[in-house]
């Protein structure tokens, strides 16, 4: 869909993703909690757009508070983060892992809506709270969870797995997993370009060479993947501002410091039924191409993507998905280095999902921070060269095995 009316994104701002991989990280030692983090991202925002008085409404995305955190009324801590947005409207959405997009389009559809100029947008999770085998089955609730019982006991691992598995019988083990080994090595290489990125202290010398050490053992873990093939466990919170042209004039901002929604497309996949092709993402290849046609645009005319790689298989089947690469094709494409920083798509620049980090209900607005700080020029040591000819960015978040998509596309204000 293309938006009625300009609509903005900017002042993006990224806490550290916590978890295994950083320094200061200590499973035994107590750690900041939810509070913390929606504070620091929601601050640090608020310091760029002049003060509280210029935000109109606020929104949070975020999965699993009640159980990671025992924490409910999400929205009341808007007005936690600064006294100035006391009694101002606020919300929370939730779909599982797409949490972060879906508070990105509650603020869309506001300034559309003409009810705010500008909406304070923040993502969070906190995870870290509990043992990964116990948090597995916290993070099933992103499935149909009466298929519990039977799924593997780290649940999305093992619907991930068997996803692979497929891709393996079809087109084969070890050309996939060339793939999957460059995607891990990306993913490690861009992150260690981020100081918030999860594996910024990553040092190992030769990322491909220690994937491919590891084969899939499912008396270990699950039968298809490696914890090499895996997001992260991670706390963390992103935020930004969605505006309309009015918004940004208010806060002080220049069009060339935020980026324009050209398009987008959020699209559901019933919950409760098994995916219609194990060897593709469907709902994902719906909404990107949903997102283009309204757009008018090709994937020739972008010039980075973030996508979401909860697990390197998702990272190849997206690139199948958008086109870049036939059915089957999509692990050789990687493998040839096209999805690299310097390649013919540059895909989390960051280090996505696996390199940056998973905070589930913050990643959709990660995805779009970086999407705004490579358009904008403010990427750091990230920075990748937009060229003139490509100047769009794509965001893909989902939730759930392929259930919940939104795919964003943007351009420099």
């Amino acid at each position: 869909m293309i938006p009625r009316k300009k609509v903005y994104m900017a002042a993006g701002y990224n806490t550290v993703s916590l978890g295994t991989g950083r320094s200061e990280f200590n499973p035994k030692k107590p750690r900041p909690g939810l509070e913390h983090y929606i504070k620091e991202a929601g601050t640090e925002t608020l310091k760029i757009i002049g003060g509280p008085e210029n935000v109109d409404e606020g929104v949070i995305g975020n999965f699993m508070a009640p159980r990671f955190n025992k924490q409910g009324n999400m929205p009341g801590f808007i007005p936690y983060i600064d006294e100035g947005l006391q009694w101002k409207p606020a919300i929370s959405v939730e779909g599982a892992c797409g949490s972060g997009a879906l508070a990105l389009m509650s603020g869309v559809k506001s300034v559309l809506a003409e009810t705010a100029d500008v909406v304070l947008a923040v993502g969070v999770e906190v995870q870290n709270t509990m043992k990964a085998i116990y948090g597995a089955d916290v993070l099933a609730g992103a499935g149909w969870f009466q298929k519990r019982k039977n799924g593997h006991a780290y649940f999305f691992p093992g619907q991930f797995s068997d996803r692979a598995g497929a891709y393996y019988d079809k087109y084969g083990f070890e050309r996939t997993r060339k793939g999957f080994a460059r995607w891990f090595r990306n993913a490690m290489e861009n992150a260690r370009l981020c100081p918030t990125a999860q594996e910024y202290e990553n040092k190992v010398t030769d990322p491909e060479a220690l994937y491919l050490s590891r084969e899939p053992n499912g008396k270990f873990f699950v039968d298809n993947l490696t914890v090499f093939d895996c997001s992260k466990v991670s706390d963390g919170a992103s935020a930004l501002i969605i505006a309309s042209e009015e918004g940004l004039e208010r806060c002080g901002i220049d069009k060339k410091d935020a980026v324009e929604v050209v398009s987008f497309a959020q699209v559901e996949r019933n919950i409760t039924n098994d995916p219609p092709d194990l060897t593709e993402l469907t709902t994902i290849k719906k909404a990107v191409h949903q997102a283009l046609d309204s757009a008018g645009l090709t994937i020739d005319q972008l010039g980075t993507i973030e996508t979401h790689d909860c697990f390197s298989i998702a990272g190849i089947l997206a690139m199948e998905a958008l086109g870049f690469a036939k059915p089957g094709e999509g692990a050789d494409f990687v493998a040839e280095g096209h999805t690299a920083r310097d390649g013919k798509i540059p895909v989390n620049t960051t280090g996505g999902l696996i390199g940056w980090g998973h905070p589930t209900g913050a990643t959709g607005v990660h995805q779009a921070v970086t999407i705004l700080e490579q358009l904008t020029g403010k990427a750091g040591a990230a920075q990748i060269e937009i060229s003139p000819g490509k100047p769009y960015g794509m965001t893909i978040n989902m939730g759930g095995d392929d259930v919940t998509v939104v795919c964003i596309i943007y351009k420099r204000g």
